[in-house]
C-alpha cells in the first residue's frame, strides 16, 4: 500500500514538471532598439560594505540606449561602510544616483520601504530591481526591457548563485530549481512567486495598484506585488529564460542564515494562491516520500526513489543548459539530500516560531 501511496505522488509530481517545462520554455517577442522604454534600475543596500562594490562594477558595465538609463542607489540606513563606498565608487558618474532611506511611505518597513524611496524619483517607465550582493549580466537591463511590449506589466528574470562548494553549490541548483517553477508557473497564467533580485514592472502599474504602501506588510514584497498586479487581469506577467537576463548572487555562508533565509520566503509563501498550494503540496509529499525511503527499503521503493530523482534531473537539465550553468549539476545529488530536508522541516517549523530576522532587523 505505501508503495501505491508513493506512485500516484510521483505521478502527479511527473505531471507538475512536464507542465513546468512547457511553461518555463515559451517563447516571448521582443523590442526593437529605438522602441525601448526609459529604464531604472533600483537598489537597496543595508550594511552590505562586503558586496556593493562587485554590485557597483557589474551595474556600470551595463549596456543600454545612452540617455534613457539611470541607477538609483539606496542606503537602507547602513551602520557599516556601504553608504561610503557607494559614494566614492559613483563619483562623477552620472547614471548613478544615491540616496538614503529618509522617510516611512505609509507604514512600510526595511527594504520595502527603501525602494518605495526609490521608486518616489525614479524617472524610468520600467523599474528594475536587484540586491547589492549581485551581479547582473552585461545585457541584463537591455534583455529585460526588450519583452516590454504594451500590454506586458512585469518581466522576471533568472537568478543563480556563485557556487565554489558543495555547500553554496547545492544553493545554487535550488535557486535554479525554485525559479523554473516560479516561470513555468508564470508563463502558463498562474503566478506563484517572483524573486526581487531580478524583478521588473512599468511604474505606472505599480502606481495603478497603489504602490508597497498600498500592499500588505510582507518580508516577500516581490511575490505581493506580482499578485497585486495580476489581479488586475489587463496586463501579461512573463518569465522567459534568457541567459542575457541572468543575475548572480552571493549565497548563504551558514547553515543558520540559510535556514532564515528558506524560512523568510516559507512565510511569505503562505500567501500564495490555491493552485500555489498545491504545487507545493505535491512537492511536500514527494519529498517526505523520499524521506521514507529509508524506513521502507525495498526494490520498489529504490526504483520510485530513483524515478523521483531522475523527474528532478529532467526539470534542472535543459534549464541549466539554456542558462549555461550546466557546471552546476555537478552539485545536483547534494540538492537533492538539501531539497528532501528543507522541503520537510520548514513547513513544522513554521508551525512553532514566524518570528524573521533579516538585515540585523526583526519581523514578525
Amino acid at each position: 500500500m505505501p508503495e501505491i501511496i508513493f506512485l500516484i505522488v510521483l505521478s502527479f509530481y511527473f505531471i507538475l514538471a512536464a507542465l513546468l517545462l512547457v511553461g518555463v520554455s515559451k517563447k516571448f517577442p521582443v523590442l526593437n532598439e529605438n522602441e525601448f522604454p526609459f529604464a531604472t534600475v533600483i537598489v537597496a543596500a543595508r550594511n552590505e560594505e562586503v558586496n556593493i562594490l562587485k554590485c557597483l562594477e557589474s551595474l556600470d558595465k551595463l549596456r543600454y540606449p545612452e540617455g534613457k538609463f539611470e541607477i538609483i542607489l539606496v542606503d537602507d540606513n547602513s551602520t557599516d561602510n556601504t553608504g561610503k563606498i557607494i559614494e566614492d565608487y559613483i563619483s562623477g558618474k552620472n547614471k548613478f544616483k544615491k540616496i538614503v532611506t529618509s522617510k516611512e511611505v505609509g507604514k512600510l518597513k526595511g527594504k520595502t520601504n527603501a525602494l518605495a524611496n526609490a521608486i518616489e524619483i525614479a524617472k524610468g517607465e520600467v523599474i528594475l530591481t536587484t540586491d547589492a550582493d549581485c551581479e547582473a549580466h552585461a545585457d541584463w537591463v537591455y534583455r529585460i526591457a526588450s519583452y516590454y511590449q504594451e500590454d506586458v506589466a512585469m518581466v522576471n528574470g533568472f537568478t543563480t548563485q556563485y557556487a565554489f562548494n558543495n555547500f553554496s553549490g547545492l544553493q545554487a541548483v535550488d535557486f535554479i530549481y525554485l525559479l523554473t517553477v516560479a516561470s513555468g508557473t508564470i508563463n502558463l497564467g498562474f503566478p506563484i512567486s517572483c524573486i526581487g533580485n531580478n524583478m521588473s514592472y512599468r511604474k505606472s502599474v505599480y502606481l495603478e495598484v497603489g504602490g508597497y504602501e498600498n500592499l500588505p506588510f510582507s518580508v516577500t514584497e516581490d511575490s505581493l506585488l506580482l499578485h497585486a498586479m495580476n489581479r488586475l487581469k489587463k496586463y501579461k506577467i512573463i518569465y522567459p529564460l534568457d541567459k542575457r537576463a541572468l543575475v548572480a548572487s552571493a549565497p548563504c555562508l551558514t547553515i543558520k542564515d540559510l535556514f532564515r533565509q528558506k524560512k523568510r520566503w516559507s512565510i511569505g509563501g503562505l500567501d500564495v494562491p490555491l493552485y500555489g498550494g498545491l504545487v507545493m503540496s505535491i512537492a511536500f509529499f514527494a519529498n517526505v516520500c523520499m524521506l521514507l525511503t529509508t524506513l521502507f527499503f525495498s526494490t520498489v521503493w529504490l526504483y520510485l526513489a530513483v524515478f523521483k530523482l531522475a523527474i528532478d534531473f529532467f526539470i534542472l537539465y535543459p534549464v541549466h543548459k539554456e542558462l549555461g550553468l550546466t557546471k552546476n549539476l555537478k552539485y545536483f545529488f547534494s540538492f537533492q539530500v538539501y531539497y528532501i530536508i528543507y522541503a520537510v522541516v520548514i513547513p513544522f517549523a513554521l508551525l512553532f516560531n514566524r518570528k524573521v530576522v533579516w538585515k540585523n532587523r526583526e519581523y514578525k
